[in-house]
């Protein structure tokens, strides 16, 4: 019973404590909670709506488990924007360079990708291993550092194609491209199936591999771990790299299954937005699918506002209210918990002298 209540008692109090905070946001700005949620809900069966979440979805469902590896050694890869960034960059200028059958140009385009991702994110997680260096700090600077780079990489005389005003990486190929859905109201990524499978392949990592079991360990206890004859180093490097290959992904479904180039003005921010959906999701693969669903579709129906008066930035107070509920949700149940259990520790050593005398007697 203590079990199920863990379980349900957290998010359950999280949806309440959210929508309490959004419905006041509302309220001071003027709206009726109600008719605004009714009008983002109605959105979604307007033109491409419903395909840009799911679309929107497995990018941050990619992202987010990028940043769950990395929690449950609790490790912070700030870094995961700088980290796919580049990797999409670099893998659309090794796209758009070369010609190979089908299937084979876009799995190139994918490994160094991944490879890309994990060598940035390799950095930091050596920096951590060998001289403790705070993953944070150096994730963070990698930031600005693969920014430099990428304008570096796509500049005319470099890489770069200028079209317009605009400047990209020379297009792919039909041959590199990831074919999507077509569901007659848009296209649904082939990305996606990568995404699920992605989940899926973390899910069955954690749960049912040694290596999952010892990154669980060390990220609850690294002495512990120590002890037992795990490599706390290696651990680290291991958890960072992984991490930095995942969200080598998460550029990816966009470059090959929209754009099907790299360009100065290719959407960012999804590697902070992963960040929350990972927290949103308590590192659970199932929970991060959720925390994704809900995060586009409060970013892709947030149009239907304006035709109400709500100003679209509302929904901004939205995403971080339903953030800040999970943490205080499941933060008050941990201290309930934890106070339940020492009450019944000190109930029971006040019954053992008690219980002694009547066994001497």
């Amino acid at each position: 019973m203590s079990r199920i209540r863990s379980a349900l008692l957290p998010p359950a109090l999280a949806i309440l404590f959210a929508a309490a905070l959004c419905a006041v946001a509302l309220v001071i700005s003027g709206a009726s909670p109600l008719t605004a949620l009714g009008v983002m809900i109605g959105q979604v069966g307007q033109g491409t709506t419903a395909v840009d979440i799911v679309n929107s979805a497995a990018i941050y469902y990619i992202v987010a488990l990028a940043a769950a590896i990395g929690f449950q050694m609790k490790l912070f890869n700030i870094g995961i924007e700088g980290q796919y960034r580049l990797a999409a960059c670099v893998a659309a200028i090794v796209g758009g360079l070369i010609v190979l059958p089908p299937v084979l140009h876009t799995l190139v385009i994918i490994v160094v990708a991944v490879l890309v991702g994990a060598v940035w994110a390799g950095i930091p997680a050596l920096l951590k291993a060998y001289r403790g260096v705070s993953e944070v700090i150096s994730t963070i600077m990698l930031n600005a550092v693969s920014l430099g780079a990428i304008a570096f990489l796509i500049r005319p005389d470099s890489f770069g194609v200028l079209q317009g005003n605009n400047i990209s990486t020379k297009p792919i190929e039909p041959s590199g491209q990831f074919p999507g859905l077509d569901t007659g109201a848009g296209t649904i990524f082939g990305m996606v199936v990568v995404a699920v499978l992605l989940g899926v392949g973390y899910w069955f990592l954690l749960n049912r591999t040694r290596f999952g079991f010892e990154l669980r360990a060390s990220g609850e206890s690294a002495t512990a771990a120590t002890a037992g004859g795990v490599n706390a180093k290696r651990m680290v490097i291991i958890a960072l790299v992984l991490s930095g290959a995942v969200a080598g992904l998460a550029g990816l479904p966009e470059v090959l299954g929209r754009d099907f180039a790299y360009t100065l003005t290719s959407p960012q921010g999804y590697g902070f937005t992963g960040l929350a959906v990972a927290l949103l999701g308590r590192n659970h693969p199932a929970g991060i699918a959720f925390g994704a669903l809900l995060w586009a579709f409060l970013d892709k129906s947030a149009i239907a506002l304006d035709n109400i008066g709500v100003p679209r930035d509302i929904v901004l107070i939205m995403q971080g209210s339903v953030v800040l509920s999970v943490v205080v949700a499941y933060e008050v149940v941990r201290r309930y918990e934890l106070a339940a259990e020492q009450r019944r520790v000190a109930a029971q050593l006040r019954g053992a002298p008690a219980a002694d005398k009547e066994v001497v007697g």
